[in-house]
Formats: C-alpha cells, structure tokens, sequence
C-alpha cells in the first residue's frame, strides 16, 4: 500500500526541492526516500526509477521556467524582450540551480514532444521576430540565444569569474547588448 500523501506529483517536487540544495546528479530514488523517512521500495509504486524522477523533475522545471518566460515577456518587444529572456534564465539559474540543469537533461523523444520546451523555443522565436529574422536564420540566431546566455550562466554558476573585475552583472549588462546588437545586424547569408 502507498504511503499517506505520497504522489508522483508531490515526489517530483520534493526531488525538485533536492536537487536545488544537492545539485541534480544526486537526485535519486534513494535518496528521496531517506527525505521522506520511508523504505525505496514504497516510492515505486509512484515512480518507476531514477530516471523516471529526473525525467519528471525536468519536466517540471521546463513547465516552471516557460510560465516565468511568458509572465516576463508579455507586452515586451526588441531589446527589452531580449533582456527579460536572458534575465528569466539567469534569475532561474541563480534561485534554482538543481531545477535549472534539470531543465537541460536531455529527455526521450516523447518526453521532449509532451515538455514546455516547445513554449521556450516559441517565445524565443517570438523575440526574434522583432528583428526581422525569419528561417532558417531564427533557427541560427535560438542555437546562439541558448549558447551565450547557457554558457554565461554555467561559468558564473561553477565560479568561473568569482574573482575577477569587472563585475559579473556588468558583463551580463554588455552580453545583452552585444547580442541585440548582433540580432539588429544579423549578417546575410
């Protein structure tokens, strides 16, 4: 019999709550039962593996981080857009790191298909828009979004430049304009 008050649902959100204060490689089936004070055996009866609960836990944060993007980007155009998406990714990244590379785990196909991921790529092509880039280069211009604003986010997160000048808001500051500036100058193909 399932323990009183455990679901997939709550599960997940404990693992969410997990990952963010032990990083999201650590997250497991064992160890989400030892947050619970119950044996292994009892959460398989809501989840069918680690995997599982990783995949369930990326999902979540997809969905978590795509309703932050919309909120953020409604009645946003041209740069102003551009900042409040790198900013949604940034904050997230700050205030949930585990949630955050949980959103990058790379999903089966029918998981991805079913994932807000799709919402992430509409609301970036949806800013694109706004400079003028129509396919296949808002297809070019969404590969760079995702590896300058990733990659930023991934070197400060592992202190990359803790001890350097100038501050890091200060590059971030520059990062923004430097790619809306790209964007408004996108070369010809």
């Amino acid at each position: 019999m399932a323990r009183a008050g455990l679901s997939p649902e709550r599960l997940t959100r404990a693992g969410a709550e997990l990952a963010d204060e032990v990083g999201f490689d650590q997250v497991t089936v064992s160890a989400l039962a030892r947050r619970f004070d119950v044996k292994v055996a009892s959460l398989y009866s809501h989840l069918k593996s680690s995997h599982d609960l990783k995949t369930r836990i990326a999902l979540f944060a997809l969905e978590e981080l795509a309703d932050r993007l919309a909120d953020a980007l409604a009645g946003r155009a041209g740069k102003d857009a551009l900042a409040a998406f790198a900013n949604v990714y940034r904050d997230y990244a700050r205030e949930h790191p585990g949630r955050y590379a949980a959103a990058r785990f790379t999903l089966a196909p029918e998981a991805a298909a079913a994932s807000a991921g799709g919402r992430h790529a509409q609301m970036a092509r949806a800013i694109l828009r706004g400079y003028d880039l129509a396919e296949p280069e808002q297809t070019h211009a969404v590969r760079l979004l995702g590896s300058v604003f990733h990659g930023y986010i991934s070197l400060e997160a592992g202190g990359g430049f803790a001890h350097s000048a100038p501050d890091t808001q200060e590059t971030w500051s520059r990062i923004i304009d430097a790619v809306d500036a790209l964007l408004r100058n996108w070369p010809a193909s």
